[in-house]
């Protein structure tokens, strides 16, 4: 049986901070619902009610999208090695893109990774754990260095591109924050040469 609380518990920050894989939901009231993995070490708890993950480039930005129009989030972690558990993190999520006040102030946190693309912040009003029983283990044997040799080549000039292609509208047709910020500085002259 699962049990229920307002914040997160030593022990829930204890067991998230084992964790090398966790999982976002976001949707909006219509459309596609989004579930995305994330690997690396990307996720930050800052309060009990409060965590933050460095949101690295990828083919979509479901997630993203979402948040402008509903800023439900959940976050899902589970036990692959050692006793079961599944805890979830329910809360309202909001975008933090570079080049902002909130981002200098939260970065500083986060390991300096090629693609980083946003910060997706999440205040948390309930936190729920539930038994995992029926999750099979699994062992870690490494991160997957893909996506950052793929980041890192593309380097600055080819992640604005590929941000421009395929991160600023959802499969749903909303523009995503990025995708405004980039059309902001489009407009502006600013990214042009």
């Amino acid at each position: 049986m699962g049990k229920q609380f307002p914040a997160m518990l030593p022990e829930h920050e204890a067991f998230i901070k084992q964790q090398r894989i966790f999982f976002v939901g976001s949707a909006m009231a219509e459309g596609h619902v989004n579930i995305s993995p994330k690997g690396h070490d990307v996720f930050r708890i800052f309060s009990p009610t409060e965590v933050a993950y460095l949101d690295l480039t990828g083919s979509g930005n479901e997630t993203s999208a979402h948040l402008t129009k509903q800023d439900r989030i959940t976050l899902m972690f589970m036990a692959f090695e050692g006793a079961p558990m599944i805890l979830r993190l329910y809360g309202k999520g909001r975008v933090i893109l570079p080049s902002t006040p909130e981002w200098d102030r939260l970065i500083p946190h986060f390991e300096p990774l090629p693609g980083a693309r946003q910060i997706i912040y999440a205040d948390i009003h309930t936190v729920k754990t539930s038994c995992g029983f029926s999750v099979p283990f699994f062992s870690y044997e490494g991160e997957r260095e893909t996506l950052l040799k793929w980041a890192a080549q593309k380097g600055e000039q080819g992640l604005d591109a590929y941000h421009r292609e395929k991160n600023t509208v959802s499969m749903d047709g909303v523009v995503t924050p990025l995708g405004q910020q980039l059309a902001s500085s489009s407009r502006s002259g600013e990214g042009t040469d």
